[in-house]
């Protein structure tokens, strides 16, 4: 313990320090999870519109498919973020969860209705639900604290830099393949495959997670032990989350205004060049600065993201829209998770991540289930205008509630 606490006195108090003295074990991580990311956003950002044509699904399809599968991805969260605490054996969840999502990616290129694609982002999305909580365990079990807002941060720098190079590949692929989807979905089957490879060979279980692991029975009871702070932080994740719909409506809004099948990916790279770019140095202020200034400056952003969009003409406007859509991904994606990491008990945060991901997951599923019928029935501006109510709500509700003791200014 003492060791512990000398290494977090003597942590870097610069950006540059910091990332330098991130264990390797964070990097790995990271470019695991830019693999993965490269693999699914090739066919997510293609999915929604491949949906949509070749298959005629209609928006409300979509917004249950997306929501569906996401919501599958929060229930095994939970799951495996207990499970990850129970074994102490971390490692062995996440490579389990990145295994799973690798041998679904050939089901994509080979559907060939709306049922085959449901199966595969159902299994991807357990995939998924399997990894997320114990990976994110992982950073807080490798990272010393002083310096847990720039692990959280880079990793998600890293998984955007996949979520950009993703779609850019996509339009790439989709000109080079004139247009043939199938085809492109299959080139996405590799990265993926490559993530399973590099976490098998280079992750290591942390003695943290192994020498903290609960040998009790599993039972929710262990949510009990789970501060009051610790609920907050959950409640505030998830009325962003209905604010945040699934970002398959993004590449919809612009096929809306104009803009064509092929360069449709342009939307997912745009907002994910100012998600990786931003999330590292927000990241770093989160472990300096007042982490509420940093959560209004996120919601803001996400306000006027969802106003940009409600009214775009253009795709200019759709592109401006995204952007500002990535800039808030950033101030908020890996702040939250450092504030869970902050909070939860050690021994339990694997437990603590796998809640939190599976309140936001339901309420993904009904963003993205209010987000289509609204789309259908109303409008595509209807659909942004709503979000940006529940953004302006949560802005409203930070504001006038007090997080004085909840959540640390610093």
């Amino acid at each position: 313990m003492q060791e512990r606490r000398s290494n977090e006195r003597e942590a870097p108090k610069i950006p540059g320090g910091a990332l330098r003295s991130l264990p390797a074990g964070i990097w790995v991580l990271g470019f695991g999870s830019m693999f993965m990311d490269i693999s699914s956003e090739i066919i997510h950002s293609l999915l929604p519109l491949f949906m949509a044509n070749a298959l005629g699904a209609s928006m409300v399809t979509i917004g249950l498919v997306e929501g569906i599968a996401e919501a599958t991805a929060a229930i095994a969260k939970v799951f495996s973020g207990i499970l990850s605490d129970h074994l102490g054996k971390r490692k062995f969840m996440l490579v389990l969860g990145y295994a799973l999502a690798a041998f679904t990616k050939p089901i994509f290129p080979l559907a060939n209705s709306i049922g085959w694609v449901f199966a595969a982002r159902f299994l991807d999305r357990i995939g998924k639900g399997i990894r997320t909580a114990p990976r994110d365990a992982l950073v807080a079990d490798y990272a010393p604290a002083t310096l847990r807002g720039a692990a959280y941060g880079l990793r998600q720098s890293l998984d955007a830099v996949g979520s950009l190079l993703g779609p850019l590949f996509a339009v790439l692929l989709m000109i080079w393949l004139h247009n043939d989807i199938r085809s492109v979905l299959w080139v996405a089957v590799i990265p993926g495959f490559i993530t399973v490879a590099l976490l098998m060979t280079m992750i290591k279980e942390p003695n943290k997670a192994t020498d903290n692991h609960n040998a009790e029975p599993i039972s929710w009871r262990s949510a009990k032990q789970l501060s009051a702070g610790y609920w907050v932080i959950v409640s505030l994740g998830a009325v962003l989350t209905l604010a945040r719909f699934s970002e398959a409506f993004l590449l919809l809004r612009g096929q809306d205004v104009g803009l064509s099948l092929t360069y449709a990916p342009v939307i997912l790279i745009l907002m994910n060049f100012f998600y990786a770019i931003f999330a590292y140095p927000a990241g770093v202020a989160s472990d300096r600065i007042s982490r509420r200034l940093l959560l209004f400056i996120g919601l803001g952003l996400l306000v006027t993201a969802d106003l940009v969009l409600a009214f775009a003409s253009s795709p200019l406007h759709v592109l401006v829209g995204a952007s500002l859509w990535g800039l808030h991904m950033a101030f908020t994606q890996g702040l939250l998770a450092k504030l869970v990491a902050d909070i939860a008990p050690a021994q339990l945060r694997g437990t603590a991540f796998g809640i939190f991901h599976l309140i936001t997951g339901v309420a993904l599923l009904l963003a993205s289930l209010i987000a289509g019928a609204i789309w259908q029935w109303v409008g595509a501006s209807f659909t942004f205008l709503a979000g940006a109510l529940f953004s302006s709500i949560a802005f409203i509700g930070l504001m006038l509630y007090s997080l004085q003791h909840q959540l640390p200014k610093n």
